[in-house]
C-alpha cells in the first residue's frame, strides 16, 4: 500500500517561487536603468544627452542629414571633465533656458554640480562645484 503524505511546504513553495521571480525582475530592471537620458534645452538642437547614473560617465547624440540617406545618428563620447567620476548617484538637470546647448550633471548624493556641453568632437563638463 502506498501513502500519500501531504507536503507541508506545499501551500507556500508556489509564493516563494513567484516571489524569487519578482525580486529576480527587480533587479533585472534595476540593472537595465543605469542610464538617463535627457535633451539639450536648446528648443532648435536636436541632441540628446546620456548619463551613466553610477559613475557620473556623459554623452551626447543628435540626427544629421546625410545626402541619399535617411540621416545618421552623430555621436559624442566623453572628453575633459565628462567621463567617469567618483562612484555616486548622478542625473541630469535641464537649465530650461531655450538657447542653452549644455545640461548640468548632478550627484543627489554629494550635491556637486558640472555644466557638460559638446565642444568640437567630444562632451566636455566644467570641474564639479558646489
Amino acid at each position: 500500500m502506498i501513502r500519500v503524505v501531504p507536503d507541508p511546504c506545499s501551500g507556500w513553495a508556489p509564493w516563494l517561487v513567484a516571489g524569487s521571480l519578482v525580486l529576480s525582475g527587480v533587479t533585472s530592471r534595476a540593472s537595465a536603468a543605469s542610464y538617463e537620458f535627457l535633451a539639450a534645452p536648446e528648443t532648435d538642437l536636436n541632441r540628446i544627452y546620456r548619463l551613466d547614473r553610477a559613475t557620473g560617465e556623459v554623452g551626447a547624440c543628435q540626427y544629421a542629414l546625410e545626402e541619399g540617406t535617411a540621416g545618421v545618428t552623430l555621436c559624442y563620447p566623453p572628453g575633459e571633465g565628462a567621463g567617469p567620476q567618483v562612484p555616486g548617484e548622478y542625473t541630469l538637470v535641464s537649465s530650461r533656458h531655450e538657447r542653452e546647448g549644455g545640461i548640468f550633471r548632478v550627484d543627489l548624493r554629494t550635491g556637486m554640480m558640472a555644466v557638460c556641453y559638446v565642444l568640437n568632437d567630444s562632451v566636455v563638463c566644467t570641474p564639479q562645484a558646489k
